[in-house]
């Protein structure tokens, strides 16, 4: 068992995704873009890349969702002027601020941030702005308050909302939390009774990287240079994509899967060598090459080329060498 707190080492590659969600939540993810972050940058600047190569198809009704990362600062100062929303959760030590309260007249600069406010500390909250009670599709009791008007200190030019959604019949676990707090940046907040509903559809991209990765073998590919995966991202990017294309068309189920329900990705992945054949290519047909001589005699193979890892600084480890 790993210590708590404590993330396991996988090794791979790291991505940025962004997907368009499903209304309800499914494995039914269409893939946009995906980007592999490099050793040199962070999430929040590749996801920045992306959106900001995606601005011309972009409105302000579009709704960005996103993890615990995306609800920081750095992300939120650098996403400023996009033409789109974002909900992303929020972690509750996180420190927002008030505005600043009118200039006394006294000798000295002027306060740049009014009163604190911090989700795990309730004498800093105050009075909601707005508030709501009610129930879930599963008749769940619920309650969501809001408190507006909110910025970071690194980013005061960016106005922000705090929601909290309060899950009463939750088992209040890490997996199943009562109360969950998410950040919304942008002009037009979703009406309170949505942004449960809302916030769950981002759980599909998590059914996606699962299809994409046990049905389109997307970690299966051995490849030696982040160029070679990035193009091999590229290919089953594409393939997924054909897939949410041919989504209407009838699945090949087996026989003791269900028809009550339309057909899953996996489904009509495997029908899709009977469509392509009636589309047709405009490409020849592929010449029989034969076997593979293999290796010339005395061929000599040099070792992969091995690279060192690269660690990157977290916020608490500056902290500390500021400290010191």
């Amino acid at each position: 068992n790993l210590p708590e707190g404590t993330k396991p080492v996988t090794p791979g590659w790291q991505f940025s995704t962004i997907a368009l969600l499903p209304e309800k939540p499914s494995s039914w993810t269409a893939p946009v873009d995906s980007l592999r972050i490099p050793s040199d940058k962070t999430q929040g600047e590749v996801a920045h890349q992306q959106l900001k190569a995606l601005a011309p198809l972009l409105n302000e009704s579009d709704l960005l969702l996103g993890d615990g990362y995306y609800g920081s600062a750095t992300f939120v100062g650098l996403i400023q002027g996009l033409p789109c929303s974002l909900l992303a959760r929020f972690a509750k030590n996180r420190v927002l601020y008030r505005p600043a309260p009118p200039r006394t007249g006294k000798k000295g600069a002027p306060r740049k941030d009014g009163a604190a406010f911090k989700g795990s500390d309730p004498t800093t909250h105050q009075t909601p702005d707005r508030c709501w009670e009610g129930v879930d599709e599963q008749g769940h009791s619920l309650a969501v308050a809001c408190w507006q008007n909110l910025h970071f200190k690194q980013a005061r030019e960016v106005c922000v909302s705090v929601l909290r959604v309060t899950r009463f019949a939750a088992e209040d676990t890490k997996r199943d939390p009562r109360v969950s707090w998410f950040l919304f940046v942008g002009e037009a907040m979703p009406p309170l009774p949505q942004i449960p509903a809302l916030y769950a559809r981002r759980y599909s991209l998590e059914h996606g990287f699962r299809f994409d990765k046990q049905d389109l073998l997307w970690e299966q590919a051995r490849l030696r240079t982040p160029e070679q995966f990035q193009h091999w991202t590229d290919v089953v990017t594409c393939v997924h994509f054909q897939l949410v294309l041919a989504r209407d068309l009838p699945g090949s189920r087996r026989p003791w899967e269900r028809d009550c329900r339309g057909a899953s990705p996996q489904q009509v992945r495997r029908a899709m060598g009977g469509i392509l054949r009636k589309l047709g290519t405009p490409a020849r047909v592929c010449r029989v090459r034969g076997k593979s001589p293999g290796r010339s005699l005395g061929a000599k193979m040099k070792q992969a080329t091995r690279y060192k890892v690269v660690y990157k600084a977290t916020e608490k480890t500056k902290k500390e060498k500021t400290k010191v």
